[in-house]
């Protein structure tokens, strides 16, 4: 297994973990936004491991602001992260690995609700890019034996949803017909699927981890109209 991220310190701590279960893991600090740094970490990869069988892309990061409230400058780098960032690692490992290879797969993270969150615009329009990009390759790179899939993750226990205000996060709870966060562990065995031979006939799709959220929506009241 090969990891890669922007701070050294989480990279250490997961090595660590996969090291103790007995796994090998090469973790390398690589900004997926630098085209040069995720070229120079494909070329570890492939020294220490020889292919490329599974791509997940999960970087990511917003913040919360209306849409009125958002800069060309913020909107832009929400999306550098998000699909610029899985367009680098994407094209590297394809060219460079998948597609001599003639296999792989290549997941996507996006977001749920899919059809746009308030004060999320930046961040929902990025995701939507990633659902199409998916499908897109999958028309190009089946000939290669290539899927791709975007796995839409709703609201999940992590690290970073806690640097959220937590009335922000019990208001998101009630809109999920579970009534509950989702967790990691969830999300990941969904894409170990995803990844495996069983599902070796599902590609250019969504498929949808949130405990019903999309099925429902936003939810709550559209907000109060402005006075003219």
């Amino acid at each position: 297994m090969a990891i890669c991220g922007r701070r050294a310190e989480p990279l250490s701590r997961v090595k660590t973990e996969i090291d103790a279960l007995g796994g090998r893991c090469l973790a390398t600090p690589c900004d997926v936004r630098e085209l040069a740094q995720v070229e120079t970490f494909v070329s570890e990869v492939l020294d220490a491991f020889g292919r490329v069988d599974v791509v997940v892309n999960n970087a990511g990061g917003q913040f919360v602001a209306p849409a009125e409230d958002i800069s060309p400058k913020g909107f832009r780098a929400v999306h550098r992260l998000g699909v610029d960032g899985a367009w680098n690692v994407t094209h590297t490992v394809a060219t460079r690995a998948m597609i001599p290879q003639r296999s792989g797969v290549v997941l996507f993270v996006g977001v749920s609700p899919r059809r746009g969150m308030p004060t999320f615009a930046h961040a929902a329009s990025a995701r939507a890019a990633l659902e199409n990009l998916a499908s897109g390759l999958a028309l190009e790179w089946s000939r290669f034996g290539i899927r791709t899939v975007c796995v839409s993750v709703g609201t999940v226990a992590t690290e970073g949803l806690a640097q959220y205000d937590p009335d922000d996060v019990a208001d998101w709870v009630r809109t999920i017909p579970m009534q509950r966060l989702g967790t990691p562990r969830e999300v990941a065995e969904v894409m170990a699927f995803l990844a495996s031979d069983a599902a070796g006939y599902v590609t250019g799709t969504v498929v949808t981890v949130d405990g019903g959220a999309d099925a429902w929506g936003v939810g709550g009241y559209p907000a109060e109209l402005e006075p003219t």
